[in-house]
């Protein structure tokens, strides 16, 4: 069985947000959940998924990182030096 990218997932205190997700995506959370559990052991609300998803899909951005490099970095400091 390959590697998944999401494993284990950090127990973090959340943010409520309310989507909605064609039946399509649904219905490979749920697939994806119990590929977690069978590689994992951990049973996973297939909701609980989308977080982590969404952290690594923003991390392999190399666009959506620079904006966030800008948008952190201190006023004035030259640009991306």
């Amino acid at each position: 069985m390959p590697k998944l990218r999401i494993g284990a997932l950090p127990d973090d205190k959340p943010v409520k947000v309310t989507i909605e997700l064609p039946a399509s995506v649904h219905r490979d959370l749920v697939t994806y959940a119990e590929a977690v559990a069978g590689e994992s052991g951990q049973r996973i609300d297939p909701a609980k998924l989308i977080a982590p998803m969404l952290v690594r899909f923003m991390a392999a951005d190399r666009g959506f990182a620079r904006i966030r490099r800008a948008a952190h970095s201190p006023k004035g400091d030259g640009g991306d030096g």
